[in-house]
Order: C-alpha cells, then structure tokens, then sequence
C-alpha cells in the first residue's frame, strides 16, 4: 500500500479495526531484533483508552520481544497477503529474521520501535499493559493502542468499506492454513 492510503485513525474509533474478528500480525522489537507472527485469537477491548487483547504462547519469539520491549503493534493483513500470513505464522523467528528472509517491507511507527508491514489495511501500535498473572497463566496479553492508522480505501469515517477491493478484505483464519475473507456488508433493521 501507498503511504498516500494509510491515514490516521482516532483512538476513539480504533475498536472498529478490530471488531469484526480479523486475523492479525503481532510485530515486536527489542535490543536489535524484530520479529512478526500471525495470531488468529486477538480483540477490542475498551474505547477510550482503547485497548486490545492478543493470545501469544510462551514459545513465540513475539511474545519474548514483546514483553521485553513493552510495546507491539497488531496490524491487520488481507486476501493478498494470505500466503505470507500462512508463512509468518509457520515460522520461528529466533532463528530467522523474517523480514530479511522474506523481503517485507515495513514503516516506522510514531510510537513504538516494533515495524510496522507494508500492504496491511489497519495497524495499532500499543503499549504493553502488564498483568503478569494473565499472561503466564493464560498466555494473554493486554495493551493500550496509543496509534492508529488505516488504508483509506477500505476504512474511513470509522466504518470498513470493501466494496471493489476484494484483495484487501479482511482475513479470517478457520483452521489449518485456511482463511475466509470478510463479506459482503447488511444493514440490520430495527423489528416492530
């Protein structure tokens, strides 16, 4: 995507990036290194301030870099970038600087040192919340988005709006390597 897509988002309405239960990439860096993973299990969890909540298990290299720097970013992927979703998320990055290995491009972030990848339709830099008990019990991670930005062609004025950009629907992940894209939008109507 073109920088001249990505626009700013309120925090206000950053929920809305999420809500819909997209799959996300977590990104995290710390002391020089940098790592990006797919996690299916991830959600809004306030408004103002927004925060989210992510499922990292104890043996990601995500979730090492993350809880070592105190900030990540979650970005939201699309159809085209299936495969790649597929292969970040099948692959350690302890050993393997992913962003090397597979040529992604990234933008810096205004708030945290994690990368931020190219091609995605939403992304949310957050600061760690720490709730140690939740995380190593339940693997389960807390942040407050502290930035928010989206590719204005499918999100603006708050609302996603994928009509004419089938490649940059939403993935969702149902198993084994195997997504559904968001569909089409209904109106619900209020019953008499």
């Amino acid at each position: 995507m073109s920088p001249t897509h990505r626009r700013p988002v309120p925090l206000s309405k950053a929920y809305r990036l999420l809500n819909h239960g997209p799959t996300v990439l977590v990104s995290a860096a710390h002391n020089g290194q940098r790592n990006i993973m797919a996690a299916a299990w991830a959600m809004p969890l306030d408004f103002e301030p927004p925060k989210v909540a992510v499922v990292l298990d104890k043996a990601t290299w995500t979730r090492q870099l993350l809880e070592g720097a105190g900030t990540f970013v979650l970005q939201v992927p699309c159809a085209a970038q299936a495969d790649l979703v597929q292969t970040v998320g099948n692959i350690t990055g302890a050993d393997t600087d992913k962003f090397a290995a597979y040529g992604l491009q990234t933008f810096k972030g205004e708030h945290t040192e994690a990368p931020l990848l190219e091609g995605c339709v939403a992304w949310l830099e957050c600061r760690l919340l720490p709730e140690p008990h939740n995380q190593q019990t339940y693997d389960l991670f807390l942040g407050e988005v502290v930035a928010a930005y989206a590719d204005e062609r499918v999100f603006s004025d708050g609302r996603w709006h994928f009509e004419g950009h089938d490649e940059l629907r939403t993935l969702h992940h149902v198993a084994g390597g195997h997504f559904l894209t968001i569909g089409q939008p209904i109106t619900g109507k209020t019953l008499a």
